[in-house]
């Protein structure tokens, strides 16, 4: 639970998709009559910066910082339109070469172990790659509370984009790094908050080693491409979400060529 002195205010971005369910979650900390800050940036939707807006007017607080997670763009794209309504605003993220540049905004660099003042609290950052290679999460020691970007989310998995940065190496060290905080809340950037965080990891880190398994299993059968794959494996999912599948299968793929326990030979993989 969090503490009544830590309360984040949930504002959502505004952007239902297939693959961002109703949207992405953004928090706003203010501690009134000051400086507050909102982690991760929306898209620039205009009802988006109107809850915003009115939010700071509650709270007598002027935005002052801009937390990303990652450089993916639902939870950057909106930077730009935020510097625009904010124009004091300052935006932080940790750099990702060739990405960060198609946003408009003069990044500040945010790194692993940094400590950022946010609404008047402490957060830590904490590194967590894999979904992206320049994802962070923030964490709050007083309350053991997490805003954890894309890490998980409550009641599916996450995508690792492979061909984009995505790696699933990483992404289970990370699981793994937060799992050993033992946090109370997790506040993801989708979905609901994650009040049982050992028991959410614990599940996304055997699913991810059950995913491994059957990946194996498909390569074994003879099943050679990342389509073929990834259509063994999730027949009958929605189409829409296929490309996401496939996705994950190559990163599973890559994983284990990492390891040396497959190869690929002109987009043909073998154990």
């Amino acid at each position: 639970m969090l503490t009544p002195l830590f309360k984040p205010v949930l504002l959502t971005a505004r952007n239902p998709t297939p693959m961002t369910g109703e949207g992405n979650n953004t928090y706003l900390l203010a501690a009134g009559d000051g400086p507050a800050t909102l982690i991760d940036a929306g898209v620039g939707h205009p009802q988006h910066l109107a809850d915003l807006a009115m939010a700071l007017e509650d709270r007598r607080a002027r935005l002052a910082d801009v937390l990303v997670t990652h450089g993916h763009a639902d939870h950057a794209s909106g930077a730009a339109a935020l510097a625009l309504a904010h124009p004091g605003a300052r935006f932080f993220k940790q750099p990702w070469p060739g990405q960060d540049e198609q946003y408009a905004v003069a990044w500040r660099p945010l790194a692993d172990s940094d400590g950022v003042v946010a609404g008047g609290e402490q957060l830590r950052v904490v590194g967590t790659p894999g979904h992206s290679p320049d994802h962070l999460a923030f964490w709050h020691e007083g309350s053991r509370t997490m805003f954890t970007g894309d890490l998980v989310v409550l009641g599916t998995s996450v995508m690792i984009h492979a061909s984009r940065g995505g790696d699933l190496s990483d992404y289970m060290r990370s699981l793994e790094r937060v799992l050993a905080l033992r946090p109370a809340v997790l506040l993801p950037a989708h979905g609901p908050s994650v009040t049982d965080p050992v028991k959410l990891l614990t599940a996304y880190l055997e699913h991810r080693r059950d995913r491994e398994r059957q990946v194996i299993a498909a390569l074994g059968s003879g099943h050679a491409t990342v389509e073929a794959i990834a259509d063994s494996i999730y027949h009958g999912l929605d189409a829409a979400l296929m490309p996401a599948a496939r996705e994950n299968v190559r990163a599973h793929l890559e994983k284990l060529r990492m390891e040396e326990r497959a190869f690929c030979d002109l987009d043909r993989w073998r154990l």
